[in-house]
């Protein structure tokens, strides 16, 4: 309590001495687009025939740290358009050009680019300040996109779209270029001109990071589509027939040992694979999806989490194509639909847009069989799995109408089928924007569950059919100066969301968060969030399972460096006992030049010993560097070190090592390694059941990664897995060759 009383008086005594505002804010500025009068060639200059007498739209708007004050350096977009394409060209003046910070990096890897220079560019071609399209490009002509859903604040960078950027650097800054086919956009169709919302912006990494805008931006206003640039004009022009038809051959061989440590590692057989996934937009609104023995092998493998001494399941975010497209729809407070619960589908389609009048109601419908049946067991005190060897037919239908400018309510179905089971979930939710601050968002959930019996009374779960209730709530305000939220969850013992990722269950809890808001231009700091947090829980039965009373700080500053520390009391249930921890989370980020990214975080205090049921200390730490060497060379490293002890005593140690060296020859073209290396020490003597005294793990994967687009791919490599104990050392345990070939053919 001293701390966060502490910690407000520090927040309210501050004073930013940003510079002022510049008075009398306009609304965003209105342009005329025109078409070009000759052809436009991507290539990153902006001297073709096309780009004469077209719209020019300054960047004149720094929105972070400044609030709307005169950008540091100047910058200028030019839009225009044919009968096929959009194109936007920007140049960014740099009165310091060795400075820019450009490098090639890997289509989307988007962590990479938000350090180096770039320009960003929003398109809301129907006008309707929901939903976006966002496009990014680097000083080289990196690429990477997502969808913008203002509404869930949800940046969907797992869409992919096909188009062209260049970039070129020179004595006075450099030039990006782009071109967006209308086949990769959605837009009215109609004869009339068309008037689409359109926010160009420009990163300019330093010692901070300057984020300047063409349209001025209001810190009390979470709508960011609600303050873009009108740029009517638009004639003539049609998303086409926007087909695509995406053919893939795959191939791989697995060799196992079945037997470790002495057996023999087996050859397994090439297994060959033709697939195709196929995109038509039926209308400017509505897609349909399907795809034919699809290959959902992720090339990106896994980063690895330690699982010692954990109690609920991990959860790993979905990588393939044809589940995340759209996926912003199928997003709600309560996560029902974590598509990665479809684990070896051989099939699958989907159907989604916007209907109506205004395109105001949105829909979603996917289904997809799957091989394998894997379930999750939720609990108040944890979580179980279990796979059943039986196929499952899996359907998910989503709807959602939009009220007023901002506000929407729907709907939302899943259902899971097999062989004596079957679960289904159905609800409703709401999203309310209260003011341009305030929002409120709830959601209520009911479930019908159904396991066969053996497997029930295996897991321990309720046999025959049962019910069971969720429902989420939470109002936020979120202003220039002030952060608040207020939660409310109520889980039924129940509940189960077998298609989603619901690890906790039997479970109501009340929460509230405050932050006092200080930001400034320059000095220590930039932007600093402090405040205290407050958390309690109960299971249905009225018994306290949890309380937490902590403080936080959340910190920018230079270097572009971010840190976070919070302090806690916690008070949390576990095997019939309450325990009372004391802990410190801490991280901080900072990248010192152009060259690295160096960060490391952790926590430090008491924790509980799950797996003997006791109070003991803990301390993890996870240090981190971000290296870039060259226009190409990059490598990631990063170390997860977790110690418990009692008494004294060390219960165990574990580590995981993890290492990404990629090597990009342009914007196109890398190879890749990644290593991961797992290990955990016990001391025997501490645990109350038998347990191993040491295990380890190693992965490997080298990757070749030709990609043209998206679809339009090259891979190529080999993975393999090796374990040890403390009986036996580090023995391969299988290994895989795979490759890949992907085209992307759009007539």
């Amino acid at each position: 309590m001293h701390l966060t009383a502490l910690l407000l008086a520090a927040a309210f005594a501050g004073r930013a001495d940003t510079k002022p505002r510049r008075p009398h804010l306009p609304p965003a500025a209105a342009f005329t687009v025109k078409r070009a009068t000759g052809p436009i060639r991507v290539d990153g200059a902006l001297d073709d025939p096309g780009w004469q007498g077209t719209a020019e739209i300054p960047i004149e708007w720094e929105w972070t740290p400044g609030d709307n004050t005169r950008p540091p350096v100047a910058s200028v977009c030019r839009l225009s358009f044919d009968a096929s394409s959009l194109y936007v060209g920007c140049r960014g003046f740099d009165p310091h050009p060795e400075e820019i910070r450009a490098r090639y990096f890997s289509r989307d890897d988007i962590e990479r680019l938000v350090r180096d220079d770039h320009f960003l560019i929003l398109l809301d071609p129907f006008n309707d300040q929901r939903r976006a399209f966002q496009f990014r490009v680097s000083a080289l002509g990196g690429q990477a996109e997502a969808l913008l859903s203002t509404a869930e604040g949800f940046e969907d960078w797992s869409w992919d779209a096909i188009w062209a950027s260049r970039g070129r650097i020179d004595s006075l800054g450099y030039t990006v270029e782009v071109g967006i086919p209308f086949k990769s956009l959605r837009f009215p169709r109609t004869e009339q001109v068309q008037t689409w919302g359109v926010i160009l912006e420009r990163s300019w990494p330093r010692g901070i990071r300057h984020r300047m805008q063409s349209a001025p931006h209001d810190r009390n206003n979470t709508c960011t589509l609600c303050e873009a640039n009108k740029v009517t004009g638009f004639q003539g022009i049609a998303p086409g027939r926007n087909l695509e038809l995406d053919p893939a051959v795959t191939a791989s061989r697995t060799d196992r040992r079945e037997d470790l440590p002495g057996g023999a590692l087996g050859h397994g057989k090439v297994d060959p694979s033709v697939g195709v996934d196929f995109r038509w937009g039926i209308t400017p609104n509505l897609t349909l999806n399907a795809t034919g023995n699809p290959d959902f092998s992720q090339v990106e493998a896994d980063v690895a989490q330690l699982d010692v001494n954990t109690r609920f399941a991990l959860f790993f975010p979905e990588k393939r194509p044809f589940f995340l497209e759209g996926a912003d729809l199928f997003t709600t407070p309560i996560q029902a639909v974590f598509t990665r619960t479809v684990a070896d589908p051989d099939a699958g389609l989907k159907l989604s847009g916007k209907v109506g009048k205004s395109s105001a109601s949105a829909f979603g419908v996917f289904a997809a069989r799957d091989a394998i049946t894997n379930l999750l067991f939720p609990a108040n005190q944890g979580s179980s799995g279990a796979s059943l060897a039986q196929e499952a037919y899996s359907t998910v239908g989503r709807f959602r109408r939009d009220l007023g400018s901002s506000s929407h309510f729907g709907g939302l179905y899943t259902g899971r089928f097999g062989e004596g089971y079957s679960n289904q979930v159905a609800g409703v939710d709401l999203f309310q924007q209260l003011d341009r601050s305030t929002t409120i968002r709830a959601q209520y959930l009911r479930s019908l569950t159904d396991y066969p019996d053996s497997t029930a009374q295996a897991a321990g779960q309720p046999t025959g059919s049962f019910q069971g209730g969720g429902f989420s709530a939470n109002l936020t305000r979120n202003s220039a100066n002030w952060f608040v939220d207020l939660a409310l969850l109520d889980m039924g013992a129940r509940f189960r969301a077998d298609l989603g990722f619901v690890p906790r269950v039997d479970l109501r809890s009340v929460g509230a968060t405050l932050a006092r808001v200080l930001r400034r231009e320059r000095g220590w700091f930039t932007e600093i969030f402090v405040g205290p947090e407050y958390i309690r829980s109960w299971d249905h039965g009225g018994t306290l399972t949890d309380e937490s009373l902590g403080a936080f700080l959340h910190y920018s500053g230079p270097a572009q460096s971010a840190g976070f520390l919070k302090l806690s009391h916690e008070r949390t249930r576990f095997s019939g006992t309450l325990f009372d921890l004391n802990a410190a989370a801490f991280s901080y980020s900072l990248q010192p030049s152009s060259l690295a990214v160096l960060g490391v975080s952790g926590r430090i205090g008491q924790a509980i010993d799950f797996t003997n049921v006791r109070r003991s200390n803990q301390v993890s730490i996870s240090p981190s560097a971000r290296l870039s060497l060259g226009r190409g060379l990059g490598l990631d490293l990063s170390h997860s070190f977790e110690r418990l002890s009692h008494a004294g005593d060390k219960v165990f140690s574990a580590d995981l090592f993890q290492a990404k060296l990629i090597y990009n020859f342009d914007v196109r073209t890398f190879v890749r390694g990644i290593v991961q290396y797992r290990s955990v020490s016990r001391n025997q003597a501490k645990y109350t059941l038998p347990v191993g005294s040491f295990d380890e793990g190693l992965f490997g994967q080298f990757l070749f990664s030709y990609k043209v687009n998206p679809q339009t791919v090259v891979f190529a490599g080999y993975a393999e897995n090796q374990a040890g104990t403390d009986s036996f050392d580090l023995t391969r345990s299988d290994r895989t060759f795979f490759v890949k070939l992907g085209y992307a053919w759009r007539p």
